[in-house]
C-alpha cells in the first residue's frame, strides 16, 4: 500500500507523543513492505528525503513566523500537496489544525483518522477555543473514513456523542534497559529518595492537587516536578509552591534521559485527567515505575488494578504517610508494555487494519 501519514511536525520525534508515534509505525510498516511517506515541517532539523526507508515530503510552515495560526497554513500545504500523490490511505494524527481543510483530501484515498484526545475539555483553552475545537472534532468525524480510538474512553465518548464506531489502538511503548543513574547527578537526586511528576503545566493533569498531597504528608523525600516551567500555568505552579523539598527540573529532553528519571523515583505520579492514551503512562509502565494516577477511565483502562488511584489531594498524602507493600504492580505493568503495548503489535494492528479496510 502507499500510506501517508499527517498531522505532525515531522520524524524522527523531536517534539512529543504524535511525532514519536508517527516515528514508530511509518518505520514498522515500510519494514512490511509498505510505501510511506510522512509529512515534515520545513523547519524540521531532518532535511533528507528518506528515513529509514520512509519518504519525507517537506512542506512550509510558518508557525515560527506567526505562530499557533501557522500550523493551520501547514496543514493546508501537506493537504493540498496529497492531492498529487495518489495515496491508497491517509492516516490523520489529530483534528485540531487540520479537519477545517478535510474537505479538500483527495478523494480516492481513505482517511483515516487518529482521534487523539477530547481537546475541547482542556481548560487551558478560552471558550472560543472550545467551542472551535469541538467544532473541528464534528468536522473530523464528518469527513473521515474511518477512525482510530488510541483509548477505550475516546471510543466510548465518539460512540456516544456521533454514534460513529471505532477501531481501538492504543499508543505503544519499549521496556527501559539500562537505566543511566548519571542523570540523577546531574539534578541533586538519590535513587528511590523521591517522588516525581512528568507533565505539561496544565490545570488538567492535576499538578496543583499532587503538590497539595505532598506538602500535607510528611514529606519524607523530595517532590520532583518536570515540565517547561515557561507557560502561564507553569509560572503560577512554580511560584506559588515554592518550597525547598519541591525541585522544579523545567524541561528534560531525551527519552532516555526521562525513562532514567522515572526509574529511579519512588513514586511516579499521572495526573492526566483528559485524553486518549498518554504516551508518557506507557514510558513509566516500561520504566520500573510504581505509578499513583489520577482516578478516570483512560488511566484505569490502562493500568486497570496495577496502579494506586486519586481524587483528592488527602488521598495522595494518605498514600504518601502509608508504608507501601511490596507489589506485582511493576512487574505486571511491564507485562503489560511486552503483551499490549508494545511497537511490533502497535504496527502490527494497524497494518491489519489497513488490509482490512482496503480489502473493503
Amino acid at each position: 500500500m502507499k500510506i501517508a501519514i499527517i498531522g505532525t511536525r515531522g520524524i524522527p520525534n523531536n517534539y512529543g507523543g504524535f511525532e514519536q508515534f508517527a516515528e514508530y509505525l511509518s518505520v514498522g510498516l515500510v519494514n512490511k513492505g509498505h510505501e510511506v511517506f510522512v509529512y515534515n515541517s520545513h523547519n524540521h532539523i531532518f532535511k533528507d528525503n528518506i528515513y529509514k526507508g520512509v519518504k519525507i515530503i517537506h512542506c512550509y510552515d510558518p508557525e515560527y513566523l506567526i505562530g499557533t495560526t501557522g500550523q493551520f497554513i501547514y496543514d493546508l500545504n501537506c493537504i493540498l500537496n496529497s492531492r498529487k500523490q495518489n495515496f491508497d490511505i491517509i492516516l490523520q494524527l489529530g483534528y485540531t489544525s487540520s479537519s477545517i481543510w478535510n474537505r479538500l483530501m483527495p478523494k480516492k484515498s481513505i482517511l483515516v483518522t487518529n482521534m487523539d484526545g477530547i481537546e475541547w475539555k482542556r481548560s487551558k483553552f478560552s471558550n472560543r477555543v472550545q467551542k472551535f475545537l469541538k467544532y473541528s472534532e464534528g468536522l473530523a468525524v464528518k469527513y473521515s473514513d474511518y477512525f482510530i480510538a488510541d483509548s477505550i474512553g475516546i471510543q466510548q465518548f465518539l460512540k456516544k456523542d456521533y454514534q460513529v464506531e471505532s477501531t481501538y489502538i492504543p499508543y505503544g511503548a519499549e521496556i527501559m534497559k539500562n537505566p543511566d543513574s548519571n542523570i540523577l547527578r546531574k539534578y541533586n537526586l538519590k535513587e528511590y529518595n523521591y517522588d516525581i511528576v512528568i507533565a505539561r503545566m496544565e490545570p488538567e493533569n492535576n499538578i496543583e492537587m499532587i503538590i497539595e498531597g505532598y506538602l500535607d504528608s510528611k514529606k519524607e523525600r523530595d517532590l520532583v516536578i518536570v515540565g517547561s516551567l515557561e507557560t502561564k500555568f507553569g509560572k503560577y505552579i512554580s511560584e506559588k509552591y515554592n518550597d525547598n523539598s519541591i525541585k522544579y527540573l523545567g524541561f528534560v529532553s531525551g527519552i532516555e534521559n526521562l525513562n532514567s528519571l522515572r526509574n529511579f523515583s519512588n513514586l511516579y505520579f499521572h495526573g492526566h485527567s483528559v485524553g486518549g492514551t498518554n504516551p508518557s503512562l506507557l514510558e513509566a509502565m516500561a520504566s520500573n515505575s510504581l505509578i499513583f494516577a489520577h482516578d478516570n477511565i483512560f488511566n484505569k483502562s490502562i493500568l486497570e488494578g496495577d496502579a494506586y488511584y486519586f481524587t483528592t489531594s488527602e488521598q495522595i498524602s494518605d498514600l504518601m504517610n502509608d508504608k507501601i507493600k511490596e507489589n506485582k504492580f511493576v512487574i505486571n505493568n511491564k507485562d503489560k508494555i511486552k503483551n499490549l503495548y508494545s511497537w511490533n503489535k502497535i504496527t502490527d494492528d494497524y497494518n491489519s487494519f489497513f488490509h482490512k479496510i482496503i480489502n473493503k
